[in-house]
């Protein structure tokens, strides 16, 4: 049954917003007006090697694009590299990934696949696993395929390209994968592949699949990364500057409320829906008003209007206005830590890990940033010696506290 979809201007506005590249661009439009013409819904593809990785905000930017696809009336299609995962995408790599089991894969994959659903709507999707083709292809048919690219090709790509000149290893089973993932374009018919800009080079390599089996070419869209609340960081777990769609709303909350300012252009655009006149209007006013929609929007998204609300309510509560957090952070101390029952303020502060050296303590002593009690009396000098109370609340600036309990 034929498809009717919106004018191609008002297709390719939404599309274009928050894209870095699209190659070839000019042949975008061309697909979108046969579509519509036809009636017939573009093949959108998304690739994931189901690695273990839980999803955070930069996850889900060619995710949203997916399903701005799917609103528009187009055929979303996830592609789970069960097979490619165990190869290990060397993409962005300066060494040879770790290969998991078939058994890892499945179960990954059943993990990405609920959370996925936060963001698209995977019910309307295609779901492949790449190992139903790549399972019953015989060595005959994977040397054809190999035949297709050549060594000098592979060098190209910039992970390949500095790890030879470092004279780093590269596996041969590592030069299969964009091979691998250009021919699920061929397996499932693309029209546009989703992605980074990193993938440009495989994106490339699916095109002239494609063309060697005189099928439609596809079309790379590639999204910036997303730096993490660090604001410099292309967003990751393992650098703890992520914000997870898993997480609690509060939580959430506290890491929108620490974004440095410039980052919320690209926050708002790449993350929320908001149409961009009303953006500028958000960010021409006070960063913390910006930060507050931002977050209530996100939250919204991957929980609900209502906790979205509330979790800024409590931030103004707790942080901005100078309440008691409900939710404090108990540390131990030892007696033996102690003297006499007391502890320097400069080595207190240390010791339950609000800071990160001594020299950051005596400045956040000497600067009135230090606390003590519910009352917040500020630390009087570096060297003054604080009386050790089990459930003593400690403050190290306004986002940073705990109470102390003592053992034995």
């Amino acid at each position: 049954m034929s498809k009717t979809f919106p004018p191609v201007d008002e297709q390719l506005e939404l599309i274009q917003r928050g894209v870095e590249k699209i190659v070839p661009e000019n042949e975008l439009r061309q697909k979108l007006e046969k579509s519509r013409e036809t009636g017939t819904p573009l093949r959108i593809k998304y690739g994931i090697d189901p690695t273990g990785i839980d999803m955070h905000l930069g996850h889900t930017v060619p995710l949203r694009k997916m399903r701005q696809f799917q609103e528009l009336g187009h055929q979303a299609v996830i592609i789970i590299g069960n097979y490619t995962a165990m190869v290990g995408d060397p993409s962005g790599r300066d060494d040879t990934r770790a290969r998991l089991t078939a058994e890892q894969v499945e179960a990954n994959a059943q993990d990405y696949l609920r959370q996925v659903a936060k963001v698209i709507d995977l019910d309307a999707a295609e779901i492949h696993r790449n190992g139903d083709w790549f399972s019953k292809m015989d060595f005959a048919r994977m040397l054809e395929l190999c035949s297709k690219v050549t060594v000098a090709q592979l060098l190209n790509r910039e992970d390949f390209s500095k790890r030879f000149k470092a004279e780093q290893a590269i596996f041969l089973h590592e030069c299969l994968y964009p091979l691998m993932q250009g021919w699920d374009s061929v397996e499932i018919r693309a029209d546009i592949e989703l992605g980074g800009t990193e993938q440009l080079y495989t994106f490339m390599l699916a095109r002239d699949l494609q063309r060697d089996q005189e099928m439609s070419q596809q079309i790379g869209i590639m999204s910036p990364i997303l730096v993490g609340t660090d604001g410099v960081r292309r967003m990751g777990k393992s650098l703890g500057n992520y914000i997870g769609i898993a997480d609690a709303p509060y939580d959430m909350a506290k890491k929108f409320m620490q974004l440095p300012d410039d980052v919320m252009r690209p926050y708002f655009e790449l993350l929320t829906d908001l149409p961009l006149d009303q953006v500028e209007e958000i960010l021409a006013g006070h960063p913390k008003q910006a930060k507050q929609a931002l977050a209530k929007l996100v939250i919204g998204e991957y929980h609900s209007s209502e906790e979205g609300e509330a979790a800024i309510a409590r931030w103004e509560q707790e942080i901005s206005g100078g309440g008691l957090p409900a939710d404090i952070p108990e540390v131990n101390l030892e007696p033996a830590q102690l003297e006499d029952g007391q502890m320097k303020a400069v080595d207190l502060l240390h010791a339950l890990g609000l800071v990160a050296s001594k020299g950051e303590s005596r400045r956040l002593i000497q600067q009135g940033g230090a606390k003590l009690g519910e009352e917040k009396t500020p630390m009087a000098a570096i060297d003054q010696l604080i009386p050790i109370e089990d459930g003593l609340l400690v403050w190290a600036g306004k986002k940073r506290f705990c109470r102390v309990r003592l053992n034995g």
